[in-house]
């Protein structure tokens, strides 16, 4: 499987969907009231829709968060599959913290291989390949992205000119640095506080950091921080894609109970409780 060309497909989708995020974004936008009470906006079905037809000439199929409703019949025969969250921090979006980001994953057999994780606002950019390695880069090009032409010849080259210009992952680590944690800013709560106060006991310095949308298993892979746990719901476009950057850079994102890693696309979409650590 030629994963640089699907890499390729990838970012410029994540891109010219973040485009779209931020045309929405920086005007007036309404907020609507999802079946499970969590915010839709304009800027999620833009984004779905960008992302959706740049992925449609893989001929793999998509399950997206705003295409939850395919039965687990049809999908269970899906050996592969891209994951997307077209706008991973709704709320972030709607409090305009500048915290949210696109999420597009590939994954097969149920493990995730490939990750592309895009911060608009910031104009960052997370990606990895199984095999290729793990990387940030900063300021991409973005006008050479949205106009970006998927072929063989070009993917690599491309690719190969985003690598140079970015920092593998993870990013020199600091042995002297206390125990980082980072948590959910909009989804604290009690089982979070009671982890961390624990944390505090066993450690004689401790810091926590509070961030939003996959930022932060991005914190993680890239070696800021220690810790994710994560004690309440996701889904799996949540997490896919950062976990395949998160495991390629060297990390782990592991089922709190079991302490396996994640698999994707199965019966119950609902994630467990998860923990993301170096």
């Amino acid at each position: 499987m030629d994963l640089e060309k699907y890499l390729m497909t990838a970012i410029p989708a994540a891109i010219k969907a973040g485009k779209a995020i931020l045309e929405v974004y920086q005007s007036d936008f309404d907020v609507e009231q999802k079946s499970d009470h969590s915010p839709l906006t304009m800027a999620d079905r833009k984004s779905n829709d960008v992302i959706l037809e740049a992925l449609s000439t893989t001929q793999i199929p998509v399950l997206s968060e705003e295409g939850r409703e395919i039965p687990y019949e049809q999908r269970k025969t899906w050996e592969r599959l891209w994951i997307v969250d077209p706008l991973d921090g709704t709320k972030e979006f709607i409090k305009r913290n500048d915290e949210f980001t696109v999420n597009i994953a590939l994954v097969e057999y149920g493990q995730p291989i490939l990750g592309v994780i895009y911060v608009p606002v910031k104009n960052e950019l997370y990606f990895a390949a199984l095999g290729y390695g793990a990387y940030k880069l900063d300021n991409p090009p973005v006008d050479q992205l949205i106009v970006y032409n998927n072929t063989v010849a070009g993917a690599a080259g491309l690719l190969a000119e985003l690598t140079a210009a970015a920092d593998e992952l993870p990013l020199s680590m600091d042995d002297s640095k206390p125990l980082t944690i980072v948590g959910s800013r909009s989804h604290a709560g009690p089982e979070l506080e009671a982890f961390v106060e624990q944390k505090r006991q066993e450690y004689d310095r401790l810091e926590f950091i509070s961030a939003g949308s996959s930022l932060k298993i991005c914190l993680v892979a890239e070696g800021r921080a220690d810790l994710y746990p994560r004690m309440g719901p996701t889904c799996e476009w949540d997490t896919a894609a950062g976990q395949a950057i998160a495991e390629i850079a060297g990390a782990k994102l592991l089922d709190f109970k079991t302490g396996e890693p994640l698999r994707y696309n199965r019966a119950d979409l609902l994630n467990p409780w998860f923990i993301v650590r170096r």
